[in-house]
């Protein structure tokens, strides 16, 4: 009997991420600081906005681009945070999360073989997302020397005369790297030189620790060429309610509207009622929830020094990528003793890309209780490898 499923899809290895969480499910006592979800509830007036829309009996589809009033709030919070000017009616689309906005952007933007420039270590989704649409994902390895950041001469050196896509993940999961205008500044000309689209992953631009994130579609001749993904799970804490957003190129949004059209229909009304107020009206609980990431990423680094861990310091998303050379073991390797020995799931730096290998990734979207417990557990660790 011939195989039942696709060839490529066979060939998609599975998340890095998982395979220690459905573990850890079944493990007594073991606890995670792998997941990438704020431990805090969904603010309530958003909840409540969310309730009211179920109340009134608004359970019918939206159109497939979303709630004019929410593409409307969309358009004012992005000029509000970045000083960006978008169509509320031909250039935002509102998916079913980031990932799918980053899908179908792929897969409305490359032809067969097209290569797509993913710098890794980043979000396990963008390489399985340019093999779905029949691209060639071609990997620019960060280097933690220079803070992980991406070059102009990484990407010159990396760019072909099939080169279609640049991935711009920043801030990074999982390092937890920003780019600030300055260092963005010299990768524009090389973009536009070789006209290349972006795909820009700004998911957690409200997640930043040492200024206002600065968006690559902000430079000039760069938003006409940039699709701008952004969501609310990460600084909204509205994980399962499952939105995200699409802004771009009136050309771009237009195909992918069409294929969000014929996959989705239109993305939860109900939480398109909810994202409205959140964008309309919780900036204050955004703040709070940012200033409790932060004294957890100050805990975490000051608590590796202490165990002699080195680990470079992230300055946007809620991840730390402390480094385990010194201990002799391969990403893989440490994360499952760390788990069969002390019970703590942490995710390998593979996961991201085989250049995340002597790197773990540690979520500090916990309690700072369930941070202490963790860090217990990873001294001990160590300790019991001396």
């Amino acid at each position: 009997m011939r195989p039942m499923t696709s060839d490529k899809i066979r060939a998609l290895a599975p998340s890095g991420i998982r395979k220690f969480f459905d573990i850890v499910h079944e493990m007594p006592d073991a606890i995670s600081l792998g997941v990438g979800e704020p431990d805090f509830d969904t603010p309530w007036n958003i909840r409540e906005e969310g309730i009211y829309s179920l109340e009134r009996g608004r359970t019918f589809y939206t159109s497939n681009a979303g709630l004019m009033p929410l593409r409307e709030e969309i358009c004012r919070y992005l000029v509000r945070q970045q000083g960006l000017k978008y169509n509320p009616k031909s250039e935002v689309l509102v998916t079913v999360g980031g990932s799918e906005a980053i899908d179908i952007a792929m897969r409305c933007i490359v032809n067969p073989g097209d290569e797509v420039l993913i710098p890794e270590p980043s979000y396990v989704s963008y390489r399985p997302c340019a093999v779905m649409a029949d691209a060639k994902p071609v990997t620019i390895e960060l280097q933690e020397s220079n803070g992980f950041k991406l070059t102009a001469k990484q990407l010159e050196d990396a760019i072909t005369d099939r080169t279609r896509v640049l991935v711009m993940p920043f801030p990074n999961n999982p390092t937890g790297s920003i780019m600030t205008r300055e260092e963005l500044a010299p990768l524009v000309p090389i973009i536009i030189k070789h006209d290349l689209i972006v795909i820009s992953d700004e998911i957690y631009s409200a997640l930043t620790y040492s200024g206002r994130h600065v968006s690559i579609a902000e430079f000039p001749g760069m938003q006409e060429r940039t699709i701008l993904i952004g969501g609310f799970s990460k600084a909204f804490a509205m994980t399962g309610w499952r939105l995200g957003y699409a802004c771009g190129p009136e050309e771009i949004i237009r195909q992918m509207t069409k294929l969000h059209q014929f996959t989705i229909m239109c993305a939860p009304t109900t939480s398109q009622y909810a994202a409205v107020e959140a964008l309309a009206n919780s900036q204050s609980e955004v703040d709070q929830m940012v200033a409790a990431y932060n004294e957890r990423r100050r805990f975490l680094l000051h608590a590796f020094k202490q165990m002699g861990i080195e680990c470079f310091e992230p300055f946007g998303a809620f991840y730390v990528f402390p480094s385990i050379r010194k201990f002799g073991m391969s990403s893989e390797q440490f994360a499952t003793r760390l788990l069969t020995e002390q019970k703590l799931a942490v995710v390998p730096g593979t996961a991201f890309g085989a250049c995340g290998e002597g790197n773990i990734r540690i979520s500090y979207a916990y309690s700072i209780d369930d941070l202490k417990n963790g860090l217990s557990r990873i001294e001990a660790f160590i300790n019991s490898l001396k």
